[in-house]
């Protein structure tokens, strides 16, 4: 199974025995769920030999849209990483992330504070205040997306990359604010529905720009969201 931990980063481990019916460790190793393990070395992968919930996250799993957009969370977080040893930032993102899901509040605007803080941490940050074309600062006027070029580009530059997107100016308000912005701050923003519409549309551009390919999630997002208003 797969996991992420606060010193060793993503790391596979082996939980024999978990699918028997009366395993003491299945309980604690569900999905979005923080342990605390006790592992023995084994002949490829660590044995985890036993498991003890630090916390459950129960609220996420109470309903299928908040239950999806924790898997986005953690879709988002396996595509960018590799088995590559501890990132404690990381690592706090996720729980934090999780946390927050947890309580009530605008699902998307937690979701899209993640996006932004994975983005910086796994050194994608996008660039918001400088045209990425011709390096001049962004004006407060509607500019463009560029996925293939790392973030806004003026109106002038905007027109001649192909595969740029319109971005309105209230949108990149929102995407510097969040990219500069602590938590509690956010919380304070109104993020309205065409608004996030919008911004979540320019961040998967730029997720699949870097991924090479989409994700699993987000078209299921939206589909929920839609069956719920």
């Amino acid at each position: 199974m797969w996991l992420f931990s606060l010193e060793n980063g993503k790391m596979r481990a082996i939980a024999k025995g978990v699918r028997k019916p009366r395993s003491r460790k299945a309980g604690h190793l569900e999905p979005f769920t923080r342990v605390s393990l006790q592992m023995a070395r084994g002949r490829d992968l660590p044995i985890i030999t036993q498991a003890d919930t630090v916390d459950a996250y129960l609220p996420v799993r109470e309903g299928l849209l908040i239950t999806t957009y924790a898997s986005y969370v953690v879709e988002l977080l396996d595509r960018f990483t590799y088995e590559e040893g501890e990132n404690r930032a990381l690592y706090h993102l996720l729980v934090d992330t999780l946390s927050r899901l947890s309580l009530s509040g605008n699902m998307d605007l937690k979701v899209r504070f993640y996006e932004l803080r994975l983005l910086d941490l796994v050194g994608f940050r996008p660039q918001l205040y400088r045209c990425t074309g011709c390096e001049a600062e962004i004006q407060p006027q509607d500019q463009y997306f560029s996925a293939s070029q790392g973030g806004a580009l003026c109106p002038n530059c905007g027109i001649k990359y192909v595969g740029s997107s319109p971005i309105s100016m209230n949108a990149l308000k929102y995407l510097r604010f969040f990219q500069r912005s602590n938590y509690s701050e956010v919380t304070r923003a109104k993020l309205t529905s065409s608004i996030n519409k919008e911004i979540e549309d320019i961040i998967q551009q730029y997720l699949v720009y870097l991924l090479e390919r989409r994700l699993n999630t987000p078209p299921f997002i939206r589909r929920l969201r839609e069956e719920t208003n």
